[in-house]
């Protein structure tokens, strides 16, 4: 039998799994349960009712959560000439050509996020094995092939999020930190679920959201009231 710790009792204890939450009740749970040693993120998980072998219900976005995720994202922007300065002073932690291009080739991928122009994607699709299953594959929908490098690192560090549904048709995004206050989350997490719903291809029927569930790292999965929904 596994070693339940004290944390886990008492989370036991507290946590009703059959239990419906508002979103305002979810987030002020989990911000009561026992504290961890660092700060733990708060995620959201969509399950929707779509097909993703389905191209036209693939359901993939992006949307600037008002608050960011609290976590810190490292922008690497593959480019040429003046484009390197322009994405050095929109705060570009890594900006370059060749010599990242050779990097990333050896085997570094010490970033979060590839910000490129469209002249780079000839050269960046043939490291596409590489990037893609690490999520590090740049994409015009995403808004990380542009011309407008600038634009996009500032969109990003301003709390610019991706998200896209998966084999299981479940999406699984960050919306911030435990240490934000109440109102933040619930902000972020609102205007993420406003973007997913706008999101809903034409060809889908039925029940489009299946079910929604808020949890922190350490923590439980509080099933939340469809009701709460933007729509």
């Amino acid at each position: 039998m596994a070693y339940k710790t004290k944390r886990s009792k008492k989370l036991a204890s507290l946590h009703d799994s059959s239990k419906v939450y508002d979103l305002s009740e979810a987030v002020e749970f989990l911000q009561q349960c026992p504290p961890v040693k660092f700060d733990q993120s708060i995620d959201l998980s969509i399950h929707l009712g779509v097909d993703p072998r389905k191209a036209d219900q693939l359901v993939r976005g992006t949307t600037t959560l008002p608050h960011g995720t609290g976590q810190k994202n490292t922008v690497l922007v593959i480019t040429k000439g003046d484009a390197i300065k322009a994405a050095e002073e929109a705060g570009a932690d890594f900006a370059g050509h060749e010599e990242y291009l050779k990097k990333i080739q050896d085997g570094w991928l010490d970033f979060d996020t590839l910000v490129v122009t469209p002249d780079m994607m000839r050269e960046i699709g043939k490291m596409g094995k590489v990037l893609g299953p690490r999520g590090l594959m740049p994409t015009p929908k995403a808004g990380t092939v542009t011309t407008d490098v600038a634009k996009a690192v500032k969109e990003i560090k301003a709390g610019k999020v991706e998200y896209k549904v998966d084999k299981n048709a479940v999406i699984n995004n960050v919306v911030g930190k435990l240490s934000f206050n109440s109102k933040q989350l619930i902000e972020n997490i609102r205007q993420l679920l406003e973007s997913i719903i706008k999101a809903k291809p034409s060809s889908s029927k039925g029940t489009y959201v299946k079910s929604f569930t808020l949890s922190s790292t350490m923590g439980p999965g509080c099933k939340i009231n469809l009701r709460e929904l933007p729509i």
